[in-house]
């Protein structure tokens, strides 16, 4: 057999790893963009010729010297990293060193760059190259050098053939023609449209995770995306999902402690570090060290659509991102999804935006050449704090919801008016006694909300500290039921079985899934003799089963014997029932929407009564005076 295997030769071996970095021109652009960020860019203009394979990223971040500019394309060249170690503790976008030397090997790569006038020697920290600048651009002539910009054209192994002053302004321009020019396959893939949707798509997912960032794509000379900065990613979701409000928008900002496999690690080095040391006796070992950071270092910021107002027909906007990155995290995006659980909608998704600041060590990045897939190394621990952060914004408590609107001159006077009396004015009106915080600090997101009326025997109208909410009263108690079943699934024993008739295999398999065990009872008869106990005293049981035997799991039984149960729309209630009702759904986990997704409460806020009626608070002007 004559011998097949052989070594490839250095330029198809080279076309090959770069291929695995850069295999669209989305990639491309995706590269530039995390080297411009840091850089410590805050402008970053995109450019993007399609049908000329041609990409440009100009940014205004640090820029890079000559120095730094000859080596910046060569293989596995980055300032980023320098030690094996520093691959545990990431805390860049860029770290490999390949992404400017894959440009140069599948297209015609040059780049312009100034560095900032801000000082010498240290211009490129944060930019994807090799060395700090040389000694010998101190000499005569530095200064000058060093606040002219440059222009450099590399060949295809990355090295610098064509130097030449250029005007620019500081930051640097990346310039990429003729992209997979030596491999047409590549090509062959995505149409103009589609690849320009692809970048459109890779710079919301980078522009979410750096809102202060202004954003601008192009194509050619035509300007198609503009992103306006924000001070959070609450201000950038309108501007990248249809039909989204801020308004529909919940922002939570939440500290983190540290995994309990990172707090072990961290004290397990102190300790190594300190054998052999004199330690006094009441010494305590610190937890924090360079390479495992203070807990409060690690935060949680979580976005979400509220799901009575805002959802999607696919889970396109159900991401997450870690670090200053969007990936792909299957059990974390299974966990938004678990708690957005019956919130929704049926064949609708949430929109949710989770994003974590965490610390290096607890990340594992060399799991894709694009590192759109991380392993974080204790993902339970992570799995539950962003499902009790979605759980903590659902809720209808001060922290999440808008506080009263109350002028500055009218606030002045009251904190006045407090210092020099024995009373104090809450938000609510009522008198804080301390009996009365006790009873709020023991009822977990528990708001002021005071029940004052029942609108066609169907809506609860209630007065709350920043207006009025009407609240649906079945669907409400649904709500409160629903929970209820789901942390308890009870049966009762019935001395009385309930006859059941025309059962299929199907529908007696599925009562028996849900702990239903029926028996025959005589021709096309069975007998039920145990029943969810929210169904045993109801006239309509038989019917409730039989509804029961059609559903295929267990929370969609719950969801169906929560429906049948909760009070009817029409159904009479005194004060005291409607205020015992509305505390009760206060203190469910997802209070915004029954479990079919239908929203439970509409808010009348203070501010839009005020614009309605054209309230004003200039009483002179309102009397024409």
């Amino acid at each position: 057999m004559p011998v097949t295997i052989q070594t490839l030769p250095t330029e198809v071996i080279n076309l090959i790893a770069a291929g695995e970095v850069i295999d669209s021109i989305a990639a491309a652009v995706r590269e530039l963009v995390e080297n411009s960020l840091d850089a410590g860019a805050t402008r970053i203009v995109v450019s993007v010729w399609p049908e000329q394979w041609r990409v440009q990223v100009a940014d205004n971040g640090t820029g890079m010297d000559l120095e730094n500019l000859r080596q910046a394309a060569s293989p596995h060249s980055t300032s980023k990293i320098t030690t094996e170690a520093d691959l545990y503790k990431i805390d860049t976008l860029g770290f490999r060193g390949e992404a400017l030397h894959s440009l140069a090997q599948l297209g015609c790569l040059e780049v312009l760059s100034r560095s900032n006038d801000l000082g010498l020697g240290d211009f490129s920290e944060n930019r994807e190259s090799a060395q700090t600048p040389a000694k010998s651009s101190f000499n005569k002539g530095g200064v000058e050098n060093a606040r002219s910009g440059w222009r450099v054209i590399y060949n295809n192994a990355g090295v610098a053939v064509e130097v030449e002053t250029a005007a620019i302004a500081p930051g640097t321009v990346v310039t990429v023609d003729n992209l997979f020019g030596n491999w047409p396959v590549r090509r062959s893939f995505l149409s103009p449209t589609q690849q320009m949707r692809s970048i459109q798509l890779t710079l919301q997912q980078i522009a979410i995770c750096h809102p202060h960032v202004n954003w601008q794509l192009r194509q050619g000379n035509t300007p198609c995306l503009h992103v306006t900065p924000g001070s959070t990613a609450e201000q950038l979701l309108p501007q990248f999902v249809r039909g989204v409000r801020s308004s529909d928008l919940q922002y939570l900002k939440l500290d983190l402690p540290a995994s309990p496999q990172n707090q072990k690690a961290a004290n397990l080095l102190v300790e190594t570090q300190l054998v052999g040391a004199t330690v006094k006796p009441n010494y305590q070992f610190p937890v924090a060290t360079s390479q495992f950071p203070i807990p409060n270092s690690q935060f949680l910021e979580l976005v979400i659509g509220l799901p009575d107002r805002c959802h999607r027909r696919r889970p396109d906007w159900v991401k997450v991102g870690v670090n200053r990155r969007v990936v792909r995290s299957p059990e974390l995006e299974q966990t938004i999804l678990s708690a957005f659980a019956r919130t929704c909608p049926r064949d609708r998704y949430p929109v949710c935006f989770v994003h974590l600041q965490i610390s290096p060590s607890e990340i594992d990045w060399n799991r894709h050449p694009a590192k759109v897939e991380i392993y974080l190394h204790d993902p339970s621990f992570w799995q539950a704090q962003v499902s009790a952060a979605i759980a903590r914004a659902l809720h209808l408590n001060d922290e999440v919801l808008p506080p009263a609107p109350i002028p500055e001159r009218v606030g002045k006077l009251l904190k006045a008016s407090e210092q020099k009396s024995a009373y104090s004015v809450g938000i609510s009106g009522r008198q804080n006694d301390n009996g009365g915080e006790q009873e709020k600090a023991n009822k977990i997101g528990l708001m002021e909300l005071r029940a004052i009326a029942q609108i066609h025997n169907t809506y609860i109208v209630a007065e709350h500290p920043n207006g009025m909410w009407l609240i649906e009263q079945h669907i409400a108690h649904e709500r409160v039921l629903y929970e209820q079943l789901c942390a308890a699934w009870q049966l009762k024993c019935l001395e009385k079985p309930v006859i059941l008739s025309q059962l299929s295999a199907l529908q007696i398999e599925n009562l028996s899934r849900l702990g239903l065990e029926v028996e025959s009872f005589g021709e096309q008869l069975w007998a039920a003799r145990e029943v969810p106990e929210l169904l045993a005293d109801r006239d309509d049981c038989a019917d409730a089963l039989f509804e029961l035997s059609k559903v295929a799991d267990l929370q969609a039984a719950q969801v169906a014997t929560a429906c049948r149960s909760a009070m009817r729309n029409g159904t009479p209630l005194s004060l005291s029932q409607m205020q015992n009702l509305l505390d009760e759904w206060q203190q469910t986990r997802n209070p915004r929407t029954c479990p079919h997704g239908r929203p439970i409460y509409f808010a009348l806020e203070e501010s839009t009564l005020a614009r309605i009626f054209r309230r004003s608070w200039v009483i002179g002007k309102s009397h024409g005076i």
